[in-house]
């Protein structure tokens, strides 16, 4: 344990510009925190375990990703695999999809395809753990069902978005690829079947992450898919890193392709809507998309990361359109005034006010963003004051989320990271755009700490990680990431941090009996806290997030009363709810306002 927290430091130390190896004095240069939050993060922190483990190989995931790479430099090679958590068997615990890639061209030697395995595939993990249900809290353990799943995903994946698209109750998949993405409606017998065209979905482009969210308040889940550049292996550009070498190109080499949201009819198909519905916004190569009612008028907004152009924040009016406000809303570009490459993204109330707050990640010496809420959609940069932009400036980051993984009612933030270009100084063996994964700790006051040295072995591998989803996957009440890495092997992060902290988990049911994404949480603390949650899938990078709502409460003792916001409008409330366990709260059950 010496040595790898030995390792986990001198990394850090290397590629961290900053980071701190020990717990960071709250008291310098910002306010001081209450005697009660200094006891929670001495209690949270007093443990000399790592913070994440990687159960992987354990847990039955054995899934290493190929990007098909044969040295022609083709750019969707650089930016896969996306990940999924996600219950398809409603059987009260989180199974696993991930995303696969193949060759994208016939450069391979006539030998070596002779001699080549079966071309992987895109493969979706059952989780048996034992004793499922919602408070198990038990090893999980994963089933390879690919095979009898039914799905067959025959285009070069590139991500997955999660949603019941029916309401028929079971979760359905959409898988982003360069070339045709997929639909893959869950029959709820443990099978998918392929509803592409079925749908009207089907087409050729090339889509990383996607969102799904009832726009229209009409009970039936919409589609935002987030698209990338006009690309074609044959007519690819060449490009070359600062050494000279051959190299992955950047976005300006290529146009980017317009983006997309989908209707949802109701009668199993989606309207194409964007010309009409997306009024008035520059349209940019589109990595990230999150979802979250920004102003706090009911509606679902859209917040879209591209790389090297602006971004867009899609507000809702409420009328079937949607108009960018990112300019004026202050996150259209970066702290410089500039556009940057900006990958990952999540919305959650870092500050605990009752909004959402913004944060994506971008390039190496840019620093990643935070913009926190006013709640009317008007953000204010704090990249610089919460130190969140300078502890990220050597990192390329991706995957990334809100997460209270210590559980003490303050969100934490977590990024897996990987660069897009070779670097001046490189890793000696692996892959040259390896990078370690980072762990901040939020310390209530408008700052973060760095406790990536704290976080495990884990973190201080170097990796070319890319998706990241995020859930509790044992049942035990804290969050997890399964971390998808470019050409390499599937990781899951399993929290280990042994915080004495109490919590909820909500397992929010829209009517007819659909996961309620979308969905805003109010829950009362025993101490007199209200935190806002929702749930949501999308987020992150390429990736589908646990629905649940899961809630750190810090000391405070239950019972917890909780109100909810439902996708329509409505809001109901539940008083005295019990503590350190799921409840499933259905809509029509709770007590009207």
């Amino acid at each position: 344990m010496r040595l790898a927290r030995f390792r986990a430091a001198a990394l850090c130390a290397l590629w961290l510009a900053g980071c701190n190896t020990q717990p960071t004095d709250r008291s310098a240069g910002a306010a001081r925190e209450s005697p009660a939050r200094e006891g929670a993060l001495a209690a949270a922190g007093s443990s000399r375990e790592p913070i994440f483990v990687d159960g992987a190989k354990d847990a039955g995931l054995r899934f290493v990703h190929v990007n098909g790479a044969t040295g022609g430099f083709y750019m969707p090679e650089i930016l896969a695999p996306g990940v999924a958590l996600f219950d398809y068997d409603n059987d009260g615990d989180l199974d696993a999809f991930v995303v696969q890639g193949r060759p994208l061209s016939d450069d391979v030697a006539p030998a070596a395809r002779a001699s080549a395995a079966p071309s992987p595939r895109s493969t979706l993990y059952r989780n048996d753990l034992h004793g499922a249900g919602e408070s198990a809290g038990t090893a999980a353990r994963f089933t390879d069902v690919t095979a009898q799943s039914g799905i067959d995903v025959t285009g070069y994946a590139m991500g997955v978005a999660a949603g019941d698209i029916d309401n028929d109750g079971c979760v359905d998949l959409f898988v982003t690829a360069f070339g045709e993405s997929q639909l893959f409606r869950n029959r709820c017998d443990g099978t998918f079947a392929d509803v592409t065209k079925a749908t009207g979905l089907s087409g050729p482009g090339w889509a990383v992450s996607a969102s799904f969210a009832d726009f229209d308040r009409d009970g039936w889940l919409d589609l935002y898919v987030g698209h990338y550049l006009h690309y074609a292996p044959k007519a690819r550009a060449e490009c070359r890193a600062a050494s000279g070498e051959p190299d992955y190109c950047t976005p300006q080499a290529f146009r980017a392709q317009p983006d997309r949201l989908y209707r949802n009819t109701g009668n199993g198909r989606f309207a194409d809507v964007s010309r009409t519905a997306l009024v008035g916004g520059h349209l940019g190569p589109a990595l990230g998309v999150a979802t979250a009612d920004f102003d706090n008028d009911g509606w679902v907004d859209i917040f879209v990361a591209n790389d090297g152009e602006a971004n867009q924040l899609w507000m809702n009016r409420g009328n079937g359109t949607f108009v960018d406000h990112a300019p004026l809303s202050g996150v259209a570009v970066g702290a410089r005034g500039a556009p940057e490459g900006n990958m990952g993204v999540d919305a959650g109330d870092v500050d605990n006010d009752g909004d959402e707050d913004l944060f994506d990640t971008v390039l190496p010496g840019q620093g990643n963003n935070l913009w926190v809420n006013d709640g009317t959609a008007v953000f204010e940069d704090q990249s610089t004051p919460s130190r969140l932009g300078n502890l990220s400036l050597a990192l390329t980051g991706f995957g990334a989320a809100w997460i209270d993984y210590d559980k003490d009612g303050w969100l934490d933030l977590l990024t897996v990271n990987g660069a897009v270009s070779l670097k001046p100084s490189r890793p000696a063996t692996g892959s040259p755009y390896a990078e370690p994964k980072a762990l901040f700790r939020n310390l209530g006051n408008g700052r973060f700490e760095d406790v990536t040295a704290r976080a495990g072995p884990a973190f201080a591998l170097l990796e070319l990680s890319r998706g990241a989803a995020f859930g509790d996957v044992d049942n035990d009440g804290d969050t997890d990431v399964l971390v998808g890495n470019n050409n390499g092997p599937l990781r899951l992060l399993l929290n280990n941090v042994g915080s004495p902290n109490h919590w909820l988990g909500l397992n929010l049911v829209a009517e007819p009996r659909r996961p309620a994404l979308g969905a805003r949480v109010s829950i009362r603390t025993g101490d007199g806290r209200t935190l806002w949650r929702r749930a949501r899938s999308d987020g992150s990078y390429a990736s589908a997030n646990d629905p649940r709502v899961l809630v750190g409460l810090g000391s405070s003792s239950g019972p917890i009363d909780v109100k909810v916001v439902w996708p329509t409008g409505q809001t109901e409330e539940w008083t005295a709810l019990p503590i350190d366990r799921y409840v499933t709260l259905e809509q029509g059950r709770g007590h009207r306002r």
